[in-house]
C-alpha cells in the first residue's frame, strides 16, 4: 500500500562534517532534502498537526543534529540522521534522505556532491520457544533482550502455549509462542542479535532438534523472500507446525504467506485436517 509523504527540499544547514580537518574546524554549507513516509489520514480529517509529523520540528532536528555531531563522510552523515529521525518520530514509518555537500574539495568546478539514503521500519514475526530450565522466565528475558536493542521495539507478543516436541528427540514439552518485533536491522543484523540473546541464555547446539533454553527463529520479515546459507524467509517449517500457526493466528491471522499465498488462519486450517 502506498504511503503518504512530507517533503523537505534543500534546507541549508552549516555543520563541520569532512575528511579534511579544515572541513571540521571551519565547517561547510550542506544542503538537505528528505521525504517522509507516513499516515496523514487521521491529521488531515481532524485538521490536528498532532497527529502528523510536524516539518518544522523535523527542520530544526536535522539542524541540531548536524551540528552536534561530527562525521568524516556524507555516507555516514545520511545514514546516521535518518536512523535518528526514525527513532524520533514515532509516525516516520520510512525516510528517503539526501544530503548534498556544494563546497566539496576537489579543486574542480561542480554543482553538488551528494549521498542518498532510504531507510525504515520493518515488521518481523518471530516464533519463541523454550524447554529447559525456567521456561517462562527464558521467554520473558529473551523478549526483554530484544525490546532493550535500540534498533528493536517489541509490539504484540501472543500467549505461551504448552506443545510436544518434534522431531523424535526424547525431552520435555516447550512452551512456545510468537512476537511481531519492529526493527530497523536487517535480516543478518537481527540474526546475529538472536545469536547473541541465545548465548547470553545459555543455548547450547549439541543435538538436532533437541532441548534448548531458548529458542528464537524468523519467521517473517516484511514480504521479503530470503534464500542463503544463513537464513530462509519465511521458515521453511511454518506451514508444518502447529506450534507455530497457533501463536502467530493470534497476533496476526490474515497474515499472508508470502510465497504460499495462505493467511496464518488457513494454513492451520490445513494443518489441522
Amino acid at each position: 500500500m502506498e504511503q503518504d509523504i512530507i517533503k523537505i527540499s534543500n534546507l541549508e544547514v552549516f555543520a563541520y562534517h569532512g575528511v579534511l580537518k579544515e572541513e571540521n574546524s571551519l565547517g561547510q554549507k550542506f544542503i538537505i532534502s528528505a521525504e517522509l513516509f507516513t499516515d496523514i489520514s487521521e491529521a488531515a480529517k481532524d485538521d490536528d498537526i498532532s497527529k502528523s509529523i510536524n516539518y518544522a520540528s523535523v527542520c530544526k532536528a536535522i539542524e541540531k543534529f548536524l551540528k552536534e555531531n561530527t562525521f568524516k563522510l556524507i555516507e555516514t552523515t545520511a545514514d546516521k540522521l535518518a536512523t535518528y529521525l526514525l527513532k524520533k518520530y514515532d509516525r516516520l514509518d520510512r525516510i528517503k534522505l539526501e544530503i548534498k555537500k556544494p563546497w566539496a574539495p576537489i579543486h574542480m568546478s561542480l554543482d553538488t556532491v551528494s549521498v542518498q539514503v532510504e531507510r525504515g521500519w520493518h515488521k518481523v514475526y518471530l516464533g519463541i520457544g523454550s524447554n529447559l530450565g525456567d521456561k517462562e522466565a527464558n521467554l520473558t528475558e529473551a523478549i526483554k533482550l530484544l525490546n532493550e536493542d535500540e534498533d528493536c521495539d517489541v509490539i504484540k507478543v501472543s500467549s505461551l502455549l504448552t506443545t510436544e516436541p518434534v522431531g523424535g528427540v526424547e525431552q520435555d514439552d516447550f512452551l512456545n509462542g510468537a512476537l511481531l518485533l519492529r526493527t530497523l536491522k536487517t535480516p543478518s543484523e537481527l540474526l546475529e542479535l538472536i545469536g547473541k540473546i541465545e548465548k547470553e541464555l545459555k543455548r547450547e547446539r549439541i543435538v538436532h532438534w533437541g532441548p534448548r533454553t531458548i529458542d528464537l527463529d524468523i519467521l517473517f520479515f516484511d514480504n521479503d523472500i530470503i534464500q542463503t546459507k544463513e537464513l530462509t524467509i519465511p521458515h521453511k517449517e511454518i506451514a508444518n507446525r502447529l506450534f507455530v500457526l497457533n501463536p502467530m493466528c493470534e497476533i496476526a491471522p490474515w497474515l499472508r504467506h508470502p510465497v504460499l499465498g495462505d493467511t496464518m488462519i488457513q494454513l492451520r486450517n490445513k494443518l489441522s485436517e
